[in-house]
């Protein structure tokens, strides 16, 4: 639950003050002359961040190393250390460009700490105090707004049209904790982009289709919106939210959940109190018609890379899932993701929790489906 409510809308001057290249104060460790200055993060989003600095010292530098932690998902606290390469001289321009398509995407709104670690042929050392960077997409001009637990970021529009994204993400917030129980535990910050164009421009990786996509590592989500669909792709950040917050509630070293179930909640959120489409609709009637389920076991793995058979695997995930919520109810639910944070087997958390493994869930919910319960209107 979010116990306090505020919104705040950040001007862009405040925003670039935020994003914009940082100095980093030096705090050096034994008597020596080493100093370091002008210490910047040069962004090219998606592609690089170029971190730089200038050295210098009374004796040739031997040295230097970059460190960084990068805010995430984890179990334990990584740093990562980068080695720079440099002529040894007691004045050295020092730079490190971390490849962000080597090293995976960090989305808008993600911190970094940083610090330089240098050392002289005397053997003296020293070390930066370290500096927080908050990354950010530089191919345009920003505008946020945060309320709880939720960041909006979008460019080229109106506050109206952030405030409309933030309304939805709060909706859905409440559609999700009152059907798993779940709350945000961390910030999820939300890219919101206009353009197909922008989109692929500024998102690695994505196929042509995709429409919006979540990094739950890093509790963050992009999503195109265009001004005139939007009411038609709203419902988009509802199913990539889910899965960002759902993450965040099973989180553990040990297991994750089955795509029936991540998928199935995520669209669950997304059509809530409302009809599937047809893209889902049709499918499941077939396959129900012709006797050719997809078996719940083997839709715990990876869906088809084909349209059809992805298509069919999303109708009956959701299906699923509103079958459980329905029959046991939305405390069930919540316990179910419960057991699985604690690490539990596919198999083992549906036991622990309903009394039956994969196979008779399959059972029942074709039972249930057979008796005309299962509806195709979420609620």
């Amino acid at each position: 639950m979010i116990k306090k409510t505020a919104i705040l809308f950040v001007s862009l001057c405040l925003l670039f003050t935020v994003c914009g290249p940082a100095i980093a104060p030096v705090s050096a460790q034994g008597q020596n002359q080493i100093a370091v200055s002008n210490s910047t993060i040069q962004v090219d989003y998606p592609n690089s961040l170029t971190f730089s600095c200038h050295i210098q010292n009374n004796t040739n530098i031997t040295d230097i190393r970059l460190e960084y932690q990068v805010e995430q998902m984890s179990f334990a606290q990584v740093t990562s250390e980068a080695q720079v390469t440099f002529n040894p001289s007691t004045s050295v321009n020092a730079s490190f460009e971390l490849n962000m398509q080597q090293y995976g995407q960090i989305p808008p709104g993600v911190n970094i700490d940083y610090w330089w670690k240098v050392k002289d042929t005397a053997g003296n050392t020293m070390q930066t105090t370290p500096t927080q960077y908050m990354v950010y997409d530089n191919n345009h001009t920003w505008s946020t707004l945060t309320q709880g637990k939720i960041n909006v970021y979008w460019y080229g529009q109106n506050k109206a049209f952030g405030s409309a994204v933030m309304t939805e993400a709060q909706n859905a917030l409440k559609t999700i904790a009152g059907n798993t129980g779940a709350a945000p535990n961390k910030t999820v910050n939300i890219s919101v982009y206009t353009s197909d164009q922008d989109y692929q421009s500024s998102v690695l990786g994505v196929p042509e289709w995709s429409g919006g996509e979540e990094v739950s590592q890093y509790n963050a989500i992009y999503v195109i919106l265009q001004p005139d669909e939007m009411s038609a792709e709203l419902s988009a950040i509802d199913h990539e939210l889910t899965h960002v917050i759902v993450n965040q509630i099973i989180y553990n070293p040990y297991n994750s959940i089955p795509f029936w179930l991540n998928e199935g909640l995520a669209v669950h959120i997304q059509f809530y109190g409302v009809d599937l489409s047809s893209q889902f609709t049709s499918p499941l009637s077939t396959a129900i018609s012709d006797d050719n389920l997809i078996s719940v076991r083997s839709l715990s793995d990876p869906f088809s890379a084909y349209a059809d058979q992805a298509n069919l695997s999303y109708a009956e995930s959701v299906s699923i899932v509103a079958y459980l919520i329905n029959q046991y109810g939305t405390t069930k639910m919540s316990q179910l993701l419960d057991t699985f944070q604690q690490g539990s087997t596919y198999d083992g958390a549906l036991q622990t929790v309903y009394g039956f493994n994969m196979d008779g869930l399959f059972t029942q919910w074709k039972a249930w489906l057979a008796a005309g319960k299962g509806n195709y209107l979420i609620h």
